[in-house]
């Protein structure tokens, strides 16, 4: 019976906040058609179906601007600040900001799939992904910083290799972490 309340309990968490969501738009949707048609009919004496979707979704747009240019951005900023002042809490977030980045943001770095032959001796190859191909700061002329994902695990390993231990590979950086991260179990989609 407990177990039974927990995934009642769960259940709610999941559903909740897309019905409370559903819920707000019905409402604004239903308050917003509502106005509009009575306002047409009494100044126009008109009457257009959809009207009511158009200026929600007018209003809806309004919102996400007002949302993003005067409370995102300047809570945004007072956040930074408050990061820049804990030295410790500033070197946590910024690494994690920039791994972040790499995956997902407007800088991805994780877009130029290799393939690195890791001992000479044999045919032992690795996948990775090139990060930076300018090592000039570390004085490693020839060489590029290519970051292997562990499988089953978000973390990896950094490595300096020459430039002629690597063969770039022409396929979706996206699908070639899913294949490493998942030690080779999900497969390649039809169009690799």
């Amino acid at each position: 019976m407990k177990k039974l309340i927990n995934y009642l309990l769960q259940g709610l968490l999941y559903i909740a906040p897309l019905g409370i969501t559903a819920y707000i738009i019905y409402g604004a949707f239903t308050l917003v058609d509502g106005l509009s048609q009575k306002l047409l009919a009494r100044f126009f004496d008109i009457q257009i179906p959809g009207l009511g979707l158009l200026s929600l979704l007018i209003f809806l747009i309004f919102v996400g601007f007002l949302g993003r240019t005067i409370i995102a951005q300047p809570l945004k900023k007072v956040f930074q600040k408050i990061i820049d002042k804990v030295p410790l809490l500033n070197f946590i977030y910024s690494a994690f900001n920039d791994l972040f980045t790499a995956f997902v943001g407007k800088e991805k770095k994780f877009n130029q799939p290799v393939l690195v032959k890791v001992n000479l001796n044999s045919d032992l190859e690795k996948l990775g992904f090139i990060t930076e191909e300018n090592l000039d700061i570390i004085k490693a002329a020839g060489k590029v910083a290519v970051y292997f994902p562990h499988s089953y695990n978000f973390s990896g390993e950094l490595f300096i290799v020459p430039r002629t231990q690597i063969r770039k590979l022409d396929v979706n950086s996206s699908e070639l972490m899913k294949f490493i991260v998942s030690a080779g179990l999900t497969g390649w989609t039809k169009n690799n």
